[in-house]
């Protein structure tokens, strides 16, 4: 069924700032989707962002309307397309005091096996909040934000930094590491694999299966990860996957080499086999033609292949930072969207749909964003400017993907028209008065 839900504003956070809905971002406020997932149920939950930020306002301003402000955002929208309910919390998370909710870098969102959703981000927090979204069951926190506060070892409780289902309820995870290429921080460098179910009273272990920086720098005791192993042992030091993922294809980029690559989300491509994102380095003038790998690997941690078929220049997902991959397991397809095409593989690494935007049909998928799969496949993509999701069934056959993409964005401009009729938006931001959450 296709579907187009808005990111909507609860309209006592608007009306609490005065916040201007039709001036620029350049003005220093603004809305951004971190991520769209969707629950066996067939309901919705996006997590979102809204903030402002005018330059000379002191930190310590107390009037709401002029103060500068920060917080993230979940809705949940019922199997029929309805705003259910939103939760609201300020950035900055339990340290600030502001929220329970433990915040981060790089936030994503997934509907645990009970029901429960996990809210994650860089370094490895956690945080479960209650289905109905009207309160925080737990928190799980590493608070190492080195180098900007000193790490007191044995003050967090760290889980993980994204996390999808598998098909069985495994949780496939990410996690950070201290000294990944040599930086004083914490980053995202492994992928792993827990069995057990994550809940308000318990974190299950988990087994890592892969690595990026093989050796990051500067380790010593306090960054071994007691809940996270590798062959029996705490991960850390010396001891994670080899060889890493960026050894496995170094030979592929002798002119650059992967030192400060970056590991993206990795997703369940079936119920053994993970599809896991790695991308060359970023660069500020620009990184098109950059080397990036979709590489497959299994749960025993090995990298059985890859998705084929993109090139490096002409389908470059850094154009724009177009870094997600979605899956459907159930079916064994996977997916990318980028700035020039909308890309379908099956389980065997093989493309098998390419819908490029160079064409009219496919033009407007430039301005979509690719969330996930839904439970039963369907596509979540996410309009960048109108702030609009847009539900795209997904074909047992990929060679239908095209039409069925096609007839999805033509609905998308009929429901479009009808939600402006409904809900009156100013300059393309929704509001609404529905159910709202304070967590």
């Amino acid at each position: 069924m296709i579907q187009t839900l808005p990111l909507a504003l609860p309209g006592t956070l608007v009306d609490h700032h005065r916040l201007d809905l039709t001036a620029l971002y350049s003005k220093g406020w603004g809305v951004h989707l971190f991520d769209v997932v969707g629950a066996p149920n067939g309901e919705v939950y996006a997590l979102y962002g809204v903030s402002r930020h005018t330059y000379g306002v002191a930190r310590d301003e107390q009037d709401p309307q002029i103060a500068n402000f920060g917080y993230r955002l979940i809705t949940r929208y019922s199997a029929a397309g309805e705003i259910l309910a939103s939760a609201q919390f300020r950035t900055g998370g339990a340290r600030e005091g502001g929220s329970e909710v433990a915040d981060g870098g790089d936030l994503s969102l997934c509907v645990l096996p009970d029901g429960v959703l996990a809210v994650t981000g860089t370094p490895d927090r956690t945080t479960l909040v209650a289905p109905d979204l009207s309160r925080v069951l737990a928190v799980y926190d590493s608070k190492d934000d080195r180098p900007y506060r000193e790490f007191t070892p044995g003050e967090g409780n760290p889980f993980a930094g994204s996390i999808t289902v598998t098909p069985a309820g495994r949780l496939l995870c990410t996690l950070a590491e201290y000294g990944v290429w040599r930086y004083g921080s914490v980053i995202t460098n492994l992928v792993g694999i827990a069995d057990g179910a994550l809940t308000a009273d318990s974190k299950p272990a988990i087994r890592t299966l892969a690595s990026l920086d093989p050796e990051p720098a500067h380790q010593s005791a306090v960054d071994l990860r007691p809940h996270a192993t590798y062959r029996d042992a705490p991960v850390g030091l010396a001891n994670r996957p080899r060889p890493a993922l960026t050894e496995l294809v170094a030979a592929e980029d002798s002119l650059s080499g992967w030192d400060r690559s970056r590991l993206g989300r990795p997703v369940p491509l079936s119920e053994n086999l993970f599809v896991v994102p790695f991308y060359a380095r970023t660069f500020r003038g620009g990184s098109r033609g950059q080397p990036f790998v979709f590489a497959l690997v299994d749960d025993r941690g090995e990298m059985t292949g890859r998705l084929h078929g993109l090139h490096e220049w002409h389908d470059s997902p850094f154009t724009g930072l177009c870094r997600n991959v979605a899956a459907d397991p159930h079916r064994g397809h996977a997916f990318h969207l980028n700035r020039y095409g909308l890309y379908a593989w099956n389980k065997a690494g093989v493309l098998r749909a390419k819908l490029d935007t160079a064409t009219k049909a496919f033009k407007p998928l430039t301005h979509f964003t690719l969330g996930s799969c839904a439970p039963n496949g369907d596509l979540l993509l996410a309009h960048t400017k109108q702030h609009l999701i847009l539900r795209v069934p997904a074909p047992d056959d990929l060679t239908a993907l095209a039409a069925t993409v096609e007839e999805a964005l033509r609905e998308y401009g009929r429901r479009r028209t009808a939600l402006k009729k409904q809900w009156s938006p100013v300059n393309w931001h929704w509001t609404h008065d529905g159910p709202l959450h304070r967590i």
